[in-house]
C-alpha cells in the first residue's frame, strides 16, 4: 500500500508539468516512474495469496480489458478533444473580433466624428487624420507595444492623449505602481473610452484616479456634467456596453457606471 501511494503521489505531483507548457522529458520520466511504482505495489499486493500462474493469467486478462476499452473509447476521446479545441478557437476568434470592433469604435469612429464636427478647420482635420492614420497602421501592422515599466505612466500618457485630442484638462492621481502586463492594455483601453465620454458628454473638471495594488488595479473616471443613465440608452447603442463593460468582463474584470448628483463616475476593476 505504501508503494502504491508513493507511486500515485509521484505521478500526481507531475501532472501540471506534464499537461502545461513547461512539459519536458524529466516530467515524463517521473510520471512513468510513479506508474511503475504503483504497478509494482499492486502486483506485490495481489501476488501475496496467488500462484504465479494465476498472477500471469490475471495480468493478461486485465491488459486485454484495458486495451479493448481503450480501442473502443479512443475515437470518443479524440473527438471530444477536437471539439474542445474547436470551441476554444472559436471563443478566441470571437473575443478578438469583439476587441477589434471595440477598438474601431474607440478610435476610428470617434475621430471621424470629430473631423465631421470640425470640417471648417482644415488644420485640425489634417492633424486628426494624420494621428488616426498613424495609430491605425501601428495597430494593424505591428505587434502590440511591449510592456513598459510603470502602470502610472501608461495612464498619465493616456490622460495627455485625451487632453490633446479634445482640449479638455484631465486631473490625474495615481496611487501605487507596478509593471504593466497584457491585461493592462484592456483596462487602459476601457479608461480611454470612459475619459473620451467624460470630456465629450460631461463637463469639467474631469478626473482620473488610479490605484495599482498587488492584487487589483482600480480606475475611477469622474466628470461633473448632467449625468449619464445607462438604463436610458437604447439596446442598439453598444458604445459603453461593449467598449467598457463588455471589454472588462471578457478579460475577468468588472465595470460600473454610476450616475451621481453632479456628473457620472465610471469604476473599473481588474484583478492582477
Amino acid at each position: 500500500i505504501i508503494v502504491i501511494i508513493a507511486g500515485a503521489a509521484l505521478s500526481w505531483s507531475q501532472m501540471d508539468n506534464l499537461v502545461g507548457p513547461d512539459r519536458n522529458l524529466g516530467a515524463v520520466l517521473r510520471v512513468a516512474g510513479g506508474v511503475c511504482l504503483a504497478v509494482v505495489g499492486i502486483l506485490v499486493w495481489v501476488a501475496a495469496d496467488s500462484s504465479p500462474y494465476k498472477l500471469i493469467s490475471g495480468l493478461i486478462t486485465g491488459g486485454a480489458l484495458v486495451v479493448g476499452i481503450g480501442v473502443v473509447l479512443a475515437p470518443l476521446w479524440l473527438r471530444t478533444n477536437r471539439a474542445l479545441a474547436d470551441t476554444r478557437a472559436a471563443e478566441i476568434r470571437e473575443a478578438e473580433r469583439a476587441d477589434i470592433a471595440a477598438h474601431l469604435h474607440d478610435s476610428v469612429l470617434q475621430t471621424l466624428t470629430l473631423i465631421r464636427k470640425r470640417a471648417d478647420e482644415p488644420e485640425t482635420v489634417a492633424r486628426l487624420a494624420r494621428s488616426q492614420e498613424r495609430e491605425l497602421r501601428a495597430w494593424l501592422y505591428t505587434d502590440r507595444p511591449a510592456p513598459g515599466t510603470s502602470v502610472a505612466d501608461a495612464f498619465t500618457d493616456l490622460a495627455g492623449e485625451v487632453e490633446d485630442r479634445h482640449g479638455v484638462a484631465v486631473d490625474v492621481v495615481c496611487v501605487g505602481d507596478r509593471s504593466p502586463d497584457r491585461d493592462t492594455e484592456v483596462i487602459v483601453a476601457a479608461t480611454r473610452e470612459a475619459l473620451s465620454n467624460a470630456v465629450r458628454h460631461g463637463a469639467p473638471p474631469v478626473s482620473l484616479y488610479v490605484e495599482a495594488g498587488d492584487q487589483r488595479l482600480e480606475v475611477f473616471v469622474r466628470d461633473h456634467g448632467p449625468g449619464f443613465d445607462l438604463d436610458a440608452i437604447a439596446d442598439d447603442r453598444h458604445g459603453v456596453r461593449e467598449s467598457i463593460i463588455g471589454r472588462m468582463e471578457r478579460h475577468g474584470g468588472s465595470a460600473r457606471v454610476r450616475r451621481m448628483a453632479t456628473g457620472t463616475e465610471v469604476a473599473l476593476s481588474l484583478p492582477t
